[in-house]
């Protein structure tokens, strides 16, 4: 069973000279459960890979397919780097607002918020203005939102990359449990060794090509 496939995937950005090859001739899949860190250094292409997998980008060459989800909008949930809340909104109602965009009932969606921002741990902040939130509540509570949408894939680009060292782990805490407590598969894009060192499964990128998939022990 495969959640998501790249087959000889692709990305270029631009034309002619000014062409930018992101990612070259990358073929990996996640499958369920899943817990992988894809590491490399800045401009390696491991972010577009994950825009890739979220089907947020259109490969310009190879194939992506989700052949196990079958509505992506509610399957697959994105944190990005930096939280991106509306600040004139309570935690809970950020929390709440995707499920809702994609067709959840507001009682549904506030429910499943509620649950969500109990397990990454900040149910005490849930009627608290977005704009007054510390950087790693803004993200367990970006975190949160994703969870709401109850995903089968859950991919997050640098999620501790804008956080301390001890608020960055606090933060990948919550998305690890978050991730085993519902049973989403889990990629994040990561150039913290420390980070990587927490899961199962990495996957490094090197000037856009993909090195063969390993597994090694977590620490």
């Amino acid at each position: 069973m495969t959640l998501v496939r790249c087959m000889d995937v692709s990305r270029t950005f631009g034309h002619g000279e000014q062409a930018v090859v992101a990612v070259h001739g990358c073929t990996c899949e996640v499958e369920p459960g899943a817990r992988i860190a894809i590491t490399g250094s800045s401009g390696s292409g491991k972010s577009t890979l994950l825009h890739l997998l979220a089907g947020l980008e259109t490969p310009t060459g190879g194939v992506v397919d989700w052949p196990e989800l079958t509505d992506r909008a509610r399957d697959i949930a994105v944190v990005f780097q930096g939280p991106s809340l509306l600040p004139a909104l309570t935690v809970a109602e950020n929390a709440a607002l995707a499920a809702i965009l994609t067709g959840t009932s507001e009682a549904e969606a506030d429910e499943r918020a509620a649950a969500a921002l109990t397990t990454v741990g900040i149910a005490s902040l849930a009627n608290q203005l977005a704009d007054t939130l510390s950087g790693g509540q803004a993200q367990r509570t970006a975190i949160a939102r994703a969870l709401a949408l109850r995903p089968r894939l859950l991919l997050a680009d640098e999620p501790t990359g804008q956080l301390d060292t001890e608020t960055g782990s606090h933060v990948l805490d919550a998305l690890l449990a978050a991730a085993d407590e519902t049973g989403a598969a889990l990629v994040v894009t990561t150039h913290d060794p420390a980070v990587a060192s927490r899961f199962e499964d990495r996957w490094q990128m090197n000037d856009g090509r993909l090195v063969a998939p390993a597994r090694e022990g977590v620490s």
